[in-house]
């Protein structure tokens, strides 16, 4: 299970409300990508941790990184975008910023204090006209038949977790209509 979406959409929330609840290990991609510091990975190495995390029979990986979608969409038997609305986003990132203000986040790598600039509060508010097209015209290419779960928000996203249960022990999760 694949979970993308706008910075400040609740991807970690949820992959963090649904592993548990469906006995699924979770993946977070901003500490495997970042170094301490906000020294990114190597393109070649960070491909390599992702194609060895989507070998595993059953995950829940959340994060974006346009440039390794393509891997993970292969491998996803379900994706869920959340698609919240960009002020809505906006106003998480900066409130996250303010609470975690010059301390690390456990869902960041060691040494990469939480931080907000331009360029990311760019992308956040750009998402709906950039980032989302993109994401479809990834799941065309690389995943057609994939399941795909749209949630508008904090109430879809609620309603979906309470109604999401495992079917039976490695099989696939039995998901509600959103």
């Amino acid at each position: 299970m694949l979970i993308i979406g706008s910075g400040g959409s609740g991807k970690s929330y949820l992959a963090r409300q649904l592993g548990p609840k469906l006995g699924l290990p979770v993946f977070h991609l901003d500490p495997l990508f970042w170094k301490p510091g906000w020294v990114e990975t190597p393109e070649p190495e960070w491909r390599a941790i992702q194609a060895q995390l989507v070998r595993r029979p059953r995950w829940i990986i959340d994060g974006n990184h346009a440039s390794t979608l393509d891997l993970r969409l292969r491998a996803a038997d379900t994706v869920i975008l959340l698609d919240v609305p960009r002020r809505v986003c906006l106003w998480r990132v900066v409130k996250r910023s303010l609470r975690h203000r010059r301390r690390e986040r456990l869902d960041r790598a060691q040494g990469c204090r939480e931080r907000l600039n331009w360029s990311f509060l760019r992308w956040v508010w750009t998402f709906p006209r950039q980032g989302r097209p993109e994401v479809f015209d990834a799941l065309a290419r690389h995943a057609p038949g994939v399941e795909l779960v749209v949630l508008g928000g904090r109430g879809d996203i609620a309603r979906f977790v309470a109604c999401c249960e495992p079917e039976s022990p490695g099989s696939k999760v039995n998901l509600p209509a959103p």
